[in-house]
């Protein structure tokens, strides 16, 4: 069977996506201390999402007849020199996530897993989007440089994000 020739690097992007999830929860706590609400809500919908994009690897293990394995890893990050930097690390992450979903790709062509090539075409489109937005969020906070108004502005505008149904 083609799968068991990659299941090992699903499961890894599973423990990757969980501890992404982390990560972002983390972030989500250091805004809550910096009294930024918006931020950490923001943070918070990311943590859920990437906790749903885990649990997908995880069905997807699953329902190709392999147990999916949890790892411990490393206690995230937890405190960052500004929201700006917070962004920054944030960019940083999901371009190494879409780095690592082009990888499983490319081992699934190589393998000629036809299932696991369709699977993954959904978070290569995830991926374009999730640096998109973190890139525009990027922008906007580097036009508002050291404008507390602006900040608050922005940080009001985090704090409407909410769940994606569609996830």
């Amino acid at each position: 069977m083609t799968f068991d020739k990659i299941f090992e690097e699903f499961n890894e992007q599973m423990n990757l996506e969980f501890e992404s999830a982390y990560l972002y929860l983390s972030m989500s706590i250091y805004f809550e201390k910096q009294s930024l609400n918006g931020f950490a809500n923001w943070m918070r919908m990311q943590y859920d999402e990437e906790r749903e994009h885990a649990m997908k690897f995880y069905q997807y293990i699953l329902d190709r007849d392999h147990i999916p394995e949890l790892r411990a890893f490393e206690k995230p990050k937890n405190d960052w020199e500004g929201t700006l930097d917070v962004f920054e690390e944030t960019l940083k992450h999901e371009k190494m996530i879409t780095s690592r979903i082009n990888h499983l790709m490319a081992v699934a062509v190589e393998v000629k897993d036809f299932a696991s090539q369709q699977y993954l075409q959904w978070f290569i489109a995830e991926q374009v989007e999730e640096e998109a937005t973190v890139n525009e969020i990027l922008d906007q906070l580097k036009m508002i440089k050291d404008s507390p108004s602006a900040m608050y502005f922005l940080n009001n505008e985090m704090g409407k994000r909410q769940s994606d149904p569609e996830e």
